[in-house]
């Protein structure tokens, strides 16, 4: 019991590692959090800092999240209620960062890395709708919104887990959609910021 504890702890640890806020603090000494959105995930990187540094932390931001539920795996050999409860962990410790007071970001992509070593099919049915949506909306939140509220449904039709872990999935789920509060607000009210690959590089 108290190795999957400490993994636990571990993983809420390095979901707390702010890759967005450590990259533009690198690049620019700026406060990614002055910024922008002020939010620390790659969307908002991208926007302020270039898209060469967005995409570094979409891919850091998804590997400690994929990190976290497989090292978890090898600890536990692949309980998979063990790794439903590492997934919770990292984005508990990306939004929430000891390191950062608390205030992190909306952890999709740490989302996104756990559900790549959960339950991979799934996640890649989310990415279909992720893609879909914004390329015909562009916004990256409403496709975020949507691929997260879907992910519970995906895994239950596909792998049939048991009970914790739809419990861990369908929290982290409607987590991130609770993350995602303001931006459903601009999307209700029409101001919501649309996606343009471009910009700094």
């Amino acid at each position: 019991m108290m190795t999957p504890l400490l993994v636990l702890l571990a993983a809420y640890l390095l979901g707390g590692v702010p890759f967005g806020y450590i990259l533009v603090r690198l690049k620019t000494g700026q406060d990614v959090r002055s910024m922008g959105s002020g939010n620390i995930g790659a969307t908002n990187v991208l926007r302020t800092s270039g898209r060469g540094i967005g995409i570094l932390t979409l891919l850091l931001d998804i590997g400690k999240g994929w990190l976290s539920v497989w090292i978890m795996s090898h600890f536990t050999k692949g309980d998979l209620s063990w790794m439903a409860a590492a997934a919770v962990a990292v984005v508990l410790g990306h939004a929430f960062p000891i390191f950062l007071k608390f205030q992190g970001g909306k952890a999709v992509a740490s989302f996104a890395g756990a559900a790549l070593a959960l339950a991979p099919a799934a996640l890649l049915g989310v990415i279909i709708v992720f893609v879909l949506v914004v390329a015909v909306t562009r916004f990256i939140s409403l496709g975020s919104i949507l691929g997260a509220a879907l992910f519970p449904l995906g895994v239950w039709l596909i792998y049939h887990p048991e009970w914790p872990v739809m419990l861990a999935v369908t929290f982290c789920g409607a987590f991130v959609v609770w993350r995602h509060k303001a931006n459903i607000e601009r999307l209700r009210a029409g101001t919501e910021n649309v996606f343009r690959f471009g910009g700094k590089k």
